[in-house]
Order: structure tokens, then sequence, then C-alpha cells
């Protein structure tokens, strides 16, 4: 008998792991959306159920805070997936980018977090600089964009093929200190991370981010937690 019951313990936890394995797909709604200096909404878009987050134009300061975060969810390690969709709002000035990616690993106050994100328009620029900046990494609040580039030039941005106006998969894989960028299924990473400003240990929320210029939609969001 306590064989028998041993088995469908195994059995049972085979399940779950395998489910984690697989990863979870996370319903975007209402109730477990929260917007933080964002306007957000809820909308169709090409047939797809889709988040629509614009920045706060309050907000003129860059790499802020500016995400719609993911209720109940404590993120560590793992891979995290999402299709995003970027244009240039009416607000947009010509040096905006189309700004779109994802925040992780935020604090509960939201005064920390780590963040990737994509520059749409820079992907197809003529400008060979503009190209090399299309992915970029920033730790909130002390290692932002610009200081990132000015200590440390090349390191945490990259060239990516990428453009307005359509779907993009970003991937993000997680492992203590380290993050990895894959776009639109690409075998190779297009940004390699090795030392996340926050840490090996550091855990938190989730949350879809936008910065100024950007008119942002996200959907098909799915964690893998390791």
């Amino acid at each position: 008998m306590k064989i028998k019951k041993l088995y469908i313990l195994l059995f049972i936890g085979l399940i779950a792991s395998s489910q984690i394995a697989q990863g979870q797909k996370i319903k975007l709604s209402a109730d477990n959306l929260e917007a933080n200096k964002v306007y957000m909404s809820l909308e169709k878009l090409q047939g797809k159920h889709v988040v629509k987050v614009i920045k706060d134009s309050t907000v003129l300061e860059a790499d802020e805070p500016t995400f719609v975060k993911i209720k109940d969810i404590v993120f560590k390690d793992g891979v995290i997936e999402v299709k995003v969709l970027s244009k240039l709002n009416q607000r947009a000035r010509p040096t905006d980018r189309g700004f779109i990616g994802l925040a992780f690993r935020i604090n509960e106050d939201l005064s920390k977090f780590e963040c990737i994100y994509i520059r749409p328009t820079n992907g197809r620029s003529d400008d060979q600089i503009r190209r090399n900046h299309s992915t970029q990494y920033f730790s909130y609040p002390d290692y932002k964009f610009s200081r990132l580039r000015k200590e440390s030039p090349e390191l945490y941005e990259s060239y990516a093929d990428m453009g307005l106006n359509e779907w993009i998969k970003i991937k993000i894989e997680v492992k203590g200190s380290q993050a990895k960028l894959y776009l639109n299924d690409g075998q190779q990473p297009s940004l390699v991370v090795n030392d996340l400003k926050m840490g090996a240990n550091a855990s938190g929320a989730m949350g879809l981010f936008v910065d100024v210029g950007t008119e942002g939609y996200f959907r098909d969001l799915k964690i893998t937690e390791k």
C-alpha cells in the first residue's frame, strides 16, 4: 500500500514538474494587471486580445518604472516570453525609438528592477551607430542606459533586426546574474548580460515596459520558472 502511494505521489510530482518546465501562459486581464506611471487598456488588435500601454506624459525622464505590473507573480530564474508590437504615438519626438520590453525582478515598492527593452526604429536604420543600439539592458535606479553607455560602451546594447508596427517575439532567459535576450525564435541570443546589477539572488514581480513616444501592445505572455 505504501509503495502504491509513493508511485502516485511521484506521478503527481512528474506532472507538476512537466507543467512548470513547459511554461505557464499568463492571462492578461484587468484582474491581474496594475498600471504604474502608464496608461493601460485592454483592446483587440489584428484580431488578437492585447494590452495597450502608453507612458504617462508627465514622466519626463527615461528608464523609469513605467510598466504594467503583473500581479501575484514572484520571478527569480527562468524564461519569460511575450509578443510585442510598437508604434510611435502622436507625442513622439524625432529621437523616440518605439521603446518596448520587459521589466523583471521588480521589488515590492517598485524602487528597483531589471529591464531589457528594444528600439524597433533602430533595427533597420541606415545609421550604423543607431543600429548598434537596437537592444538595451538597464537596472533601475542606479544603472540607466545613459550611465551604462558612458561607462561601458557597447556592453549592454546590441544590434538586432526588427521594425515598428510588426509583432516581435521577446524571450528573456534569466539565471542568477545572467540574462539572455532572444528575438523571433532566434537560436542565438541578441544580447547577453553577465552581471545583472541587482545580483544573482534578486527576485520580484514582472512588468510590461514602455518608454517615451511608444504606443505598445503586448500578448501571449508565458513564464517558465526554474
